[in-house]
């Protein structure tokens, strides 16, 4: 890994960050914002692993320092959909060499919407579960608005994500 990738990764998992804390308008357990963003320029720019850093990094940092609830026995079930998330973007720009169309990029944002909202439906009830404040209308009560959400997001980040990171390899291939 060179410098400037080093240095990208950091950026976008700190960028991660900042719109975590910056951008969420909280409902009850729903949290809109453009968090997921970094994630999936991470993973469709350079792969796997670096969107898995993005994610869990960045997810780790707003946990234990931003969220309110520091480190928890849950902890890792909040980390692991965004990881997850870009692991999942990584592994399949890779696959497809790194060029996806318009449909591939809203597809795989997409799953990835739904990914990350499955696992956090999960983190939830485990938390609520396990801490005592599970009722059905809480963990479950506005699922299909997250999920419309989610796709609403994806579709807005598959409209900057083809410019950008176009751009964004115009950069990394010069030297």
């Amino acid at each position: 890994m060179n410098t400037r990738r080093l240095t990208t990764i950091s950026m976008l998992t700190a960028l991660y960050v900042v719109l975590s804390i910056l951008t969420p308008v909280k409902v009850a357990n729903f949290k809109f914002t453009f968090e997921a963003f970094p994630i999936l320029v991470a993973g469709l720019l350079f792969g796997p692993l670096d969107g898995l850093y993005v994610g869990g990094i960045g997810s780790f940092i707003y946990q234990f320092l931003f969220s309110g609830y520091g480190i928890t026995a849950t902890t890792p079930l909040w980390i692991l959909p965004h990881a997850l998330s870009g692991l999942l973007v990584g592994f399949y720009a890779k696959r497809k060499g790194f060029s996806l169309s318009f449909i591939e990029t809203a597809l795989i944002a997409c799953l990835s919407a739904l990914l990350v909202t499955s696992l956090n439906l999960l983190a939830l009830y485990v938390d609520s579960k396990l801490y005592g404040y599970y009722s059905y209308a809480l963990v479950f009560g506005n699922l299909i608005f997250k999920i419309a959400v989610g796709i609403i997001l994806a579709i807005i980040y598959s409209m900057a994500l083809p410019k950008l990171l176009t751009f964004l390899k115009k950069k990394f291939n010069r030297n």
